[in-house]
């Protein structure tokens, strides 16, 4: 990854103070009551599919149906994020691992949830209380940022916006099974962020919800 030493001067070029964010505080204002609008529609008329499968769930009967998880978001403040389980309850007995594509960790019901992306669901609690945005970047766990960081700081821009339920990096970058995928991950998170409008967050949502009305694998 010899590669990622060409953004050292583009990473010094910034002090701490620099905002990279190419959205307007009317842009933001836009985004985030659209954030409550599409939850709250979410919640309410996706609520039998929430009743499927908890109750699934429940029967296969792997430990808790909601899986909670520590990650990083807006700011660098840690906040609860929620799923759908879909590993069993020793998947990480070793230790933080990286989900991969086809994860023998999965359980039989996890498996159907994560390739049609189900499990995601429970993140529109998320997204209503303010912890998320329905488009971001994916939040990540502390010990992932760190390891992260060490190759390439410009994760610390961000800090800057909520964490998404979708974005453009995870429609187009599949599963970040290897630190090779999650920095190009970033290097799409940041084009993101400095491109970033309304216009941009419509054109993700309808590609994911196209995407998972079709069942397209990503």
């Amino acid at each position: 990854m010899i590669y990622r030493d060409v953004y050292r001067s583009y990473i010094e070029g910034y002090s701490k103070s620099t905002r990279l964010d190419a959205m307007k505080p009317w842009q933001l204002f836009v985004k985030r009551a659209c954030d409550i609008l599409f939850s709250c529609l979410g919640l309410i008329l996706l609520s039998p599919i929430f009743l499927i499968i908890y109750i699934a769930l429940w029967i296969q009967g792997d430990g808790n149906v909601i899986f909670k998880q520590e990650r990083i978001g807006m700011g660098g403040k840690p906040f609860t994020i929620y799923k759908f389980r879909t590993m069993k309850m020793t998947a990480e007995a070793a230790g933080p691992q990286l989900a991969a594509k086809e994860d023998t960790r999965l359980t039989s019901v996890g498996k159907f949830l994560r390739e049609h992306h189900l499990d995601e669901l429970p993140q529109l609690f998320n997204v209503l209380k303010g912890d998320m945005s329905m488009v971001g970047p994916r939040p990540e766990r502390k010990y992932f940022i760190d390891k992260i960081m060490k190759y390439d700081s410009r994760y610390q821009f961000l800090y800057e916006i909520r964490p998404g339920v979708t974005s453009e990096a995870t429609l187009h970058n599949g599963y970040t099974d290897t630190m090779e995928k999650m920095l190009k991950r970033l290097d799409r998170d940041l084009y993101y962020l400095e491109n970033r409008s309304i216009g941009m967050d419509l054109k993700i949502i309808t590609e994911t919800a196209m995407s998972i009305f079709i069942g397209k694998k990503f």
